[in-house]
């Protein structure tokens, strides 16, 4: 699975990577991301703009909100057969941007940062929805796919979370599926990958600052 990531460049970084301009005021990097946060997605009904969803999704027909705790990830393997992510997946696709992410390695459970080797941002391949309070307040929420681990994350964890090539990322939020974005949800190439391990402070969601993306 994947319960916690980082998003970490700064703002105008975001204009030269994504092609997006953020509004200062309420982006900020972050180094610990985790669920039930409102974090940074770029939806397919939204595709120039960066929008702020709830991490663990929330299906249109859910009678309440707690569910989202129980999906922050999509299995890629069955997504076009979960009643939660099969229209999601038709019609409601995101990006969500990141600078790495974390897995726990057993037995010592000992956190381990993972990312690109040029330290470039990536956008892992998300669903979302939204789900209206009895009130008519509308929760905007996500959920990050993930997929079998390559050969660099199998050493630490049995899952990982799908990141796009970048070539494929319009793709993925253009307005019309096809067919073939089914295929994209591979692992992504061990070779242009690292991971080191990093300081037990990502345990705590409270944590936010960059000593926990250094290297232990």
């Amino acid at each position: 699975m994947c319960g916690r990531y980082s998003f970490a460049i700064e703002d105008a970084l975001i204009l030269e990577r994504f092609g997006l301009r953020v509004r200062t005021a309420i982006y900020k990097a972050r180094y610990n991301c985790a669920p039930a946060q409102n974090l940074a997605v770029i939806a397919n009904n939204a595709p120039d703009t960066l929008n702020y969803f709830r991490w663990g999704l929330i299906p249109s027909w859910a009678k309440d909100p707690s569910i989202g705790n129980k999906l922050i990830n999509a299995r890629a393997e069955t997504l076009v057969e979960k009643p939660s992510f099969k229209q999601a997946f038709r019609n409601r696709r995101c990006l969500v941007p990141a600078t790495g992410f974390f897995e726990w390695k057993r037995p010592a459970r000992t956190p381990w940062h993972i990312g690109m080797k040029n330290g470039d941002a990536f956008c892992f391949a998300g669903l979302w929805d939204q789900w209206a309070t009895p009130e008519g307040k509308v929760v905007y929420s996500f959920t990050i796919i993930t997929t079998r681990p390559n050969d660099l994350v199998s050493q630490i964890h049995d899952r990982m979370p799908v990141i796009l090539q970048r070539d494929d990322e319009h793709r993925w939020i253009a307005p019309h599926p096809d067919a073939s974005l089914i295929d994209l949800l591979q692992p992504f190439p061990a070779e242009k990958m690292e991971a080191w391990p990093v300081s037990t402070l990502v345990n705590s969601p409270g944590n936010d600052v960059p000593e926990i993306v250094k290297v232990l």
